[in-house]
């Protein structure tokens, strides 16, 4: 029987999953992975998906608002970047749940495999 609190989990991780359900938005998230941990200004991010203003906005505008992504301010442009410790928790949340009930391979041991890489 799933408790509250991980029902409350389940509900926040399928909606950032949803946001990253669009093409466009998880195009976005893996060129800002890419540029990590630098990031992005959104015209690089334009220049490089070919997106209009109003289009990438909006996409950035859901990942922002599911915590996916982060933005800051730097004169006057917009810097974005992946959040990436809420990518890991995500990663985890379904590492735990679908592959590891049996305990046969610890969470830790997938992401310093993946850090490795």
């Amino acid at each position: 029987m799933e408790t509250l609190k991980s029902a409350e989990q389940t509900l926040r991780f399928a909606d950032m999953f949803a946001a990253i359900g669009s093409e466009q938005r998880l195009r976005i998230l893996r060129l800002l992975l890419s540029a990590h941990p630098e990031g992005l200004v959104v015209g690089e991010i334009q220049t490089e998906l070919e997106l209009s203003g109003s289009n990438l906005s909006h996409h950035l505008d859901k990942l922002r608002n599911e915590g996916l992504i982060e933005v800051s301010r730097e004169g006057t442009f917009l810097r974005y970047r992946a959040n990436t410790a809420v990518l890991q928790e995500m990663l985890e949340f379904l590492y735990a749940e679908c592959c590891t009930r049996n305990k046969a391979i610890p969470v830790k041991v997938l992401f310093q495999t993946c850090k490795t890489r």
